[in-house]
């Protein structure tokens, strides 16, 4: 759901210049990327387990009999 954001123009401005440099879609974009950078979180939360392994070809193979 698209929100409203009071900015300055001068962050305005900065946000525009980060987003031509980056190549970025919008500012949505933009503000996601340096949240992310200044977190450490990444790109994916969704089933992050460092303890699990990787599938093997023999586990994929069984999945797809599924």
């Amino acid at each position: 759901m698209p929100t409203t954001v009071q900015v300055d123009e001068k962050t305005l401005q900065m946000l525009n210049k980060i987003k031509k440099e980056t190549k970025a879609r919008s500012h949505d974009e933009v503000i996601k990327t340096l949240i992310s950078d200044r977190k450490k979180i990444p790109c994916s939360m969704f089933g992050s387990n460092r303890k699990l392994n990787s599938f093997s070809e023999k586990d994929e193979a069984e999945f797809h009999d599924l």
